[in-house]
């Protein structure tokens, strides 16, 4: 990427889009142009067409998306196919029909199967059964994935797609009911130390492994491979290659926090995919090895989650 020319960033308020273009600045990039969801609505194909042939932008980091959750993902199944089919399809479509010279579509370790063996290897992808709960995400990046292969191998542009584990860090989404594990834990416990409750509900059996990654550590992974020339491939996995149990997460985010109460199990909820552990091998090989621990990064996201008067809107509602 030269340093003078235009990135587009969808999605950059959200938390992967926010380290990207974190990252970007620090490395001196500084012609981006930028598009909050109510100024750009990605599903509008019109307007995203017109958009594009206004901005001109040579690189593209698709970000924009419509997440949560296991239970965001288990309730709204037809929005997240719907919204993400949508914004993916109108996005890589004008990259292509607008000239631009690369593109990154971030994905989502949920595209593997739910029994894959494990470390969850890029050629797994399409070789069994996905997980119920996720099935529909997990399909809609499945298809965006496939368009950029598609729109490589018929057109010859470089695009391209990354898988990322587990995410957390700075600017994640709160919510009680629609964010995902580790931003729910940092919440929780929180608010259970304010309110001196003597013990916090952990959903499922505490035995699912997961990985987890700091967002800025992404940034520089994404960073890495969009300044790489000659390499292509159609999927890279991004993550830690380190994993953890729910329980013990939970009891992890419990010490951070600061809470003094007790633990439990409920196991009337989903697990979901029982172990999801990405292989980095290639990621590797490309020179890239993740910095932040996960402790490290868990405080941070706690002292972001505290900081922030979004989220003390959140906890205070």
């Amino acid at each position: 990427m030269e340093l003078n020319e235009k990135i587009y960033i969808a999605g950059h308020q959200g938390m992967v889009g926010s380290a990207i273009l974190r990252k970007l600045k620090a490395e001196g990039f500084h012609n981006f142009v930028l598009k909050r969801s109510d100024e750009l609505d990605l599903r509008k194909q019109e307007d995203v067409k017109n958009f594009f042939e206004t901005e001109k932008p040579m690189y593209v980091f698709l970000a924009a998306a419509k997440v949560g959750g296991i239970v965001a993902n288990n309730t709204y199944r037809a929005d997240f196919l719907y919204d993400n089919l949508a914004i993916q399809n109108n996005v890589i479509h004008q990259a292509y029909k607008n000239g631009v010279k690369k593109l990154m579509f971030l994905g989502s370790s949920c595209i593997y199967p739910k029994m894959a063996p494990q470390p969850l290897k890029e050629e797994y992808l399409l070789s069994g059964p996905l997980e119920h709960t996720n099935e529909p995400y997990a399909i809609a990046k499945i298809a965006g994935l496939k368009l950029c292969e598609a729109y490589h191998d018929q057109y010859g542009v470089d695009f391209f797609s990354v898988m990322p584990t587990n995410l957390y860090g700075i600017n994640d989404n709160y919510h009680p009911v629609n964010s995902h594990v580790l931003p729910s834990l940092i919440r929780r416990f929180h608010e259970a130390k304010l309110n001196q409750v003597d013990e916090v509900v952990v959903w499922g059996s505490g035995t699912p492994l997961r990985e987890f990654m700091f967002a800025d550590d992404l940034a520089e992974a994404c960073f890495i491979l969009m300044q790489k020339k000659g390499v292509y491939e159609y999927l890279i996995n991004i993550g830690t290659g380190e994993e953890i149990s729910i329980l013990d997460l939970a009891h992890l985010v419990s010490k951070i926090v600061g809470f003094q109460g007790e633990i439990k199990l409920d196991k009337t909820k989903p697990d979901g995919t029982p172990r999801k552990l990405m292989d980095v091998s290639k990621l590797k090989g490309l020179g890239y090895v993740f910095k932040t621990s996960l402790e490290e990064g868990i405080s941070k996201a706690y002292e972001d989650y505290l900081n922030n008067p979004k989220y003390q809107i959140l906890h205070n509602a």
